[in-house]
């Protein structure tokens, strides 16, 4: 197959199916990773695909191409993550439960929240997270370990896996760069996906804490289905008919 080929047919698969993955591409072609990229690369500068970390994604779903690193992400909607923190925290259990979170800049504000003299176990994949967790003099600190990824500050990998599997928390609060009905919670990194599926898989009630300008975008590795979640919290920006097709999945919609 000529390379033109190759492309056409790659863009053919963006255009239909949304993304597509370096991995898959080169096994069905029979090519290399290097070779799909460079294809990829070709397309992207013709309009037709954009590139994310491990593939690509059709434009108009482009949203959110690169991640932010932390320091940015923690001015962007500062508000609204304040607000949305300040609801979710009613979702804390009493004291004697545990509670999961996941890193990000809305659960570091749901951190900040949390009342000194709660009684609870917290674990969290977060050293940011983590250091506002120890200074509650009643509570238990769990870390998760794992690979920390300067982007986001967030443990991820085996390590943080295989921890996560063998524990069952009360309830979770996840972090999500996009959320949508057809790819549900979504994220830019493999390895990010894996660990938050493994941390949806750790927790009895799961509660998404997400600002109104991640519902309706979609990022390359789907790590949770609609079905998957129990709450969203959310700014009041957030779409009716979004909210609307939210709670016909059984999801609580809490706008801050």
């Amino acid at each position: 197959m000529y390379a033109e080929e190759r492309q056409s047919e790659i863009a053919g698969d963006v255009q239909s199916r949304g993304r597509v993955s370096v991995t898959e591409l080169a096994a069905r072609f029979s090519v290399t990773g290097e070779t799909i990229r460079r294809d990829l690369e070709i397309l992207q500068h013709t309009g037709r695909l954009v590139r994310v970390h491990g593939g690509a994604i059709r434009p108009d779903i482009a949203t959110v191409v690169e991640e932010s690193d932390l320091a940015e992400r923690s001015e962007t909607r500062r508000d609204d993550k304040q607000a949305i923190a300040a609801a979710a925290v009613r979702l804390i259990p009493v004291d004697g439960g545990s509670v999961l979170l996941d890193a990000g800049t809305t659960t570091l504000a749901l951190a900040r929240a949390i009342h000194r003299d709660t009684r609870l176990t917290f674990i969290t994949n977060s050293l940011q997270i983590g250091t506002v967790l120890a200074d509650l003099p009643n509570s238990t600190l769990l870390l998760t370990g794992g690979r920390v990824r300067p982007t986001t500050g967030a443990a991820v990998g085996a390590d943080a896996i295989d921890s996560l599997s063998r524990i069952r928390a009360s309830v979770g609060f996840i972090g999500t760069n996009g959320l949508s009905v057809a790819h549900g919670l979504s994220t830019p990194d493999a390895d990010e996906a894996a660990t938050k599926r493994a941390m949806i898989a750790a927790c009895t009630t799961t509660v998404v804490l997400a600002d109104s300008s991640k519902l309706g975008r979609e990022d390359l590795f789907s790590f949770a289905s609609l079905d998957d979640i129990d709450f969203v919290v959310t700014d009041s920006a957030i779409d009716d008919k979004l909210a609307t097709e939210l709670r016909s999945h059984q999801i609580e919609v809490l706008t801050a």
